[in-house]
């Protein structure tokens, strides 16, 4: 045990850990006087507006009407005037006042920003034909649009803008082999500032109909005191094991992560918490920094918020939000649980104790309490779930205000359950862990806007944007109420109306803090749709797509961690909504087109699951690595340590999109039956441990390095049988283009046929690609290929297409007319590829009795099996 485990009070002072927390999310500046109130009303006016936008009230009273593209001004018109207002220009520069010149740039970077909802009929009559006044209006625009995005998040996506933005006009000055014939200043101020191809874009959309409303949802959560009850609850189950306040980091960060929007702020928010005790119990300043960094850096990758990218990636890959949710869920959860057990292995090495507890249940008693938990929660959904489905045939139309009366009984209920126990403790020192039962059901009211926002996005399948408002009405309502509640139920004495008064004040503080937490999010998403411009006005996809190819020589492998590192790139110091836009733009096309060419055909979620995991990941990469820097400053270690220590912890996390992009299973693609279900969760979830236990270099004792191998060996096998299977039995077999009908015709419902094209492109150049079209519902193989956009002809011998429909399946893959059908891929008969668990499985039980009998011999007690956990 070194020293270092005495020092338990952070590095950092709160009021620094508040400072640096406004400096990344809400901004730098506290003026006083009108300053001050304005930067009072303008974010509150910006929740409102939002709220309003996201409800039905418009549609109602038929008032107060905007289209998407309107929306989206008034969005970035607030975005835009809080960036030069909030963030001071330097870090030099006042908090105390806001200088004169703020003030001006704010004006015009809002009436900018505005123009378009200003002047949007008239726009709309001359589309393509920008006047003098469009033009100067598109620059301005876009240089504020730049410049409070370098305020608000730093340098690193100005620049990539810029860069991007260069590219553009400056096409022809470029290497040849990136070069194009550049765009004119009206084309380009179209394309990027006058349509919705660019700066207005889907990207600044999203963040006006869905994430907003999720962000804040979360302030007012946060606001309500959830963040502190989910950290309390994960110290009072977690931090009395080997190494608890780790694991317990771990758990709370997950937690916070599900609804937060920002690694750093997560960091912040429970580092102050757990980095402080961890070091109390023997980890170094740099690991508990790196705990922290790995765990809140995961609650990105977390549904259902994912920092906002979950919405995102509904629009970009053209799938439901209950989709993306389903696919993201098991590689998040297994992430998390080898984090656990990686925390848990370090305790383990260094003989690590947990925290004392005032009492220590019997495993009969703790067992009995989780089984009737999980009995009583059972019953509960079993009945609200039918209850609500007799509701909505008894009572139609009237079903909705019934439930909603239901729903703050149910609060009021468990507000007066709640005052039975002791108060949470709100400080940021736990010197004596709390107990789980009081402390679980101190907050459960907390549980019921959560439930409520899984209930609507889940079973009333409600959007994404009409969901958040409900979730977070029934938030406003909770915060004005809770605490008058609390006093009437305790009889305490205390001036209701007085807790009614603070109530409203929470209330409108959750408010402010959401929209200034917007601020970032919101000039990230309209600088990052300019990459998007760039992307679509030239070309540049193809390009980047040309150059993997050629480096990486045609090896999928290579192509993978080429693309892996340059998402890493790209992703450095980036938010991370700008971050999945910016690497999905660029880098998803790359593996999509390259893949295909090289006959890796993957599903287009996982190629965004892919490049999001490594974009985000550069969050506790050096050197940027600006969750490690937040991390450091509150546990005194070096930040660069630190986020190298995050990310060898991380390094299950950035195996994790290799495993998927070859075996989808993970993602929950091509699962057949609940069995099915069962044995992949099982088999992903003992891989990731081992996986974590060889990369760790420790499993029962200390590894040797063949045991650490045969370890990590074993873990791919579970992760990827179909590996080993391949060099046994081909996957795919080929068959003669003739025979497409055929096969066509006997494909499963909505099954993908794989067929190779051969042609030449407008260009001249050869074309020869594999290509996956989706088939429908079953018919004869002519009309399924025509319902995929496909109709061919035979001639001199071969199949060549005849036509391709507009919009079509066949379209989307970019085959063209006269192109060859030169062969079609179709499943070879095998055996079950999970026949090669049964030696993985022998292996690991090798490598258990080996270890167990030199633990035994060596008086090593530390037991570190993931039961032990």
């Amino acid at each position: 045990m070194s020293e270092e485990k005495d020092v338990i009070a952070p590095a950092t002072s709160e009021d620094e850990l508040a400072d640096m927390i406004a400096q990344a999310d809400t901004g730098g500046r506290n003026p006083t006087g009108i300053s001050k109130q304005i930067l009072w009303w303008v974010p509150l006016t910006w929740a409102l507006f939002q709220l309003w936008y996201a409800s039905p009230l418009p549609f109602i009273f038929n008032i107060g009407l905007f289209n998407s593209t309107e929306a989206r001004s008034i969005h970035l018109v607030f975005a835009v005037f809080l960036a030069f207002t909030a963030f001071p220009t330097f870090k030099t520069s006042p908090r105390d006042y806001i200088p004169v010149q703020d003030w001006i740039m704010s004006l015009i970077g809002a009436l900018a920003a505005g123009y378009i909802y200003i002047f949007f009929r008239e726009l709309a009559e001359r589309p393509g034909l920008p006047t003098t006044e469009d033009l100067v209006a598109s620059v301005v625009g876009i240089i504020f649009v730049l410049e409070a995005t370098r305020r608000a998040l730093g340098p690193p996506l100005m620049i990539v803008a810029i860069v991007f933005l260069s590219y553009t006009f400056l096409g022809p000055y470029m290497p040849e082999i990136i070069s194009h014939k550049g765009a004119s200043l009206n084309k380009g101020m179209s394309h990027f500032y006058l349509t919705t191809e660019g700066l207005f874009g889907i990207a600044l959309g999203v963040s006006t109909s869905m994430v907003f409303l999720f962000v804040l949802f979360g302030s007012l959560l946060e606001k309500a005191g959830a963040g502190n009850y989910f950290i309390r609850v994960a110290f009072a189950l977690m931090g009395h094991m080997r190494g608890g306040p780790a694991k317990a980091a771990v758990v709370s960060s997950a937690l916070t992560g599900l609804v937060s929007g920002s690694a750093i702020a997560n960091v912040v928010t429970t580092g102050t918490f757990t980095i402080p005790l961890m070091r109390k119990v023997g980890f170094s300043a740099e690991k508990a920094g790196a705990v922290e960094v790995a765990s809140s850096t995961n609650g990105q990758l977390t549904p259902p918020i994912m920092g906002a990218v979950a919405f995102l990636m509904v629009e970009y890959v053209g799938i439901t939000y209950i989709e993306v949710i389903t696919h993201a869920a098991l590689p998040a959860l297994i992430s998390y649980m080898a984090l656990v057990y990686i925390v848990h292995l370090e305790a383990c090495k260094a003989d690590m104790k947990g925290l004392p507890r005032k009492h220590v249940p019997k495993f009969i008693q703790s067992l009995m309490s989780f089984l009737l938990t999980f009995i009583c929660l059972a019953v509960l959904t079993v009945v609200v779930y039918y209850g609500f489905g007799w509701m909505k045939g008894a009572f139609g139309g009237a079903t909705p205000w019934i439930a909603a009366v239901l729903v703050a009984v149910a609060f009021a209920g468990l507000v007066k359950y709640s005052v039975k126990f002791p108060e949470l403790d709100t400080s940021t020192e736990i010197l004596e862990l709390p107990e789980p039962g009081p402390t679980i059901k101190a907050g459960l009211y907390y549980l019921v806007p959560v439930a409520l926002l899984v209930w609507c996005l889940t079973v009333e399948r409600l959007s994404p944007g009409l969901s958040a408002f409900w979730a977070t009405v029934f938030l406003l309502f909770i915060l004005i109420t809770q605490k008058p509640l609390k006093a009437i139920f305790r009889k305490s004495g205390d001036d209701v109306l007085g807790c009614l008064k603070e109530g409203f004040a929470d209330m409108l503080d959750g408010m402010i803090s959401g929209a200034r937490n917007m601020i970032g999010i919101g000039v990230a998403t309209a600088a990052a749709g300019l990459v998007v411009g760039a992307v679509t006005l030239t070309g540049v996809g193809q390009v980047l797509s040309e150059v993997v190819e050629y480096i990486s020589g045609g090896y999928v492998l290579l192509m993978l961690i080429f693309t892996a590192v340059l998402s890493l790139i790209l992703g450095m110091g980036l938010p991370t909504t700008a971050n999945y836009i910016v690497v999905s733009s660029l880098m998803a096309p790359v593996i999509v087109t390259v893949g295909a060419e090289n006959g890796l055909i993957v599903p287009l979620i996982a190629v965004h699951m892919f490049v999001f995991y490594f974009g985000i990941l550069a969050d506790d990469t050096p050197p940027v690595a600006l969750a490690a820097f937040a991390a450091a400053a509150i546990s005194g270690g070096d930040p660069i340590r630190t986020g190298i220590q995050g990310f060898m912890y991380d390094i299950r996390t950035a195996i994790l999109p290799f495993l998927f992009i070859f075996n989808t299973e993970l993602l929950m693609i091509g699962i057949e039956s609940w069995y099915h279900l069962l044995i992949t969760i099982a088999t992903a979830v003992m891989a990731m441990l081992l996986f974590a236990a060889g990369t760790q270099g420790y499993f029962l004792t200390k590894s040797r390095l063949w045991e650490s191998l045969a370890l990590i060996l074993v873990a791919f096998t579970l992760f990827r049988p179909g590996f080993w299977m391949d060099y046994i039995y081909p996957p795919l077999k080929t068959v003669p283009a003739k025979e497409i009908y055929s096969v066509a015709e006997g494909l499963p419902d909505d099954a993908q046929i794989r067929i190779q094209v051969k042609g030449e492109d407008l260009e001249g150049r050869a074309i020869d690609k594999i290509v996956m079209l989706g088939m429908g519902k079953p018919a004869k193989g002519v009309e399924r290929l025509k319902a995929a956009g496909l109709e061919l002809r035979e001639e001199e011998g071969k199949l060549i297409v005849d036509n391709v429909v507009f919009g079509s399946n066949a379209e989307r893959q970019k085959i063209d007319f006269d192109y060859e059908i030169a062969s079609v891929q179709s499943k070879s008969d095998r055996p079950p590829k999970q026949l090669f668990y049964i030696p993985a499985i022998l292996l690991f039980f090798f490598i258990v009795m080996i270890q167990r009998r030199r633990r035994d011999s060596d008086g090593d007690g530390a037991v570190a099996a993931p039961q032990a956990a």
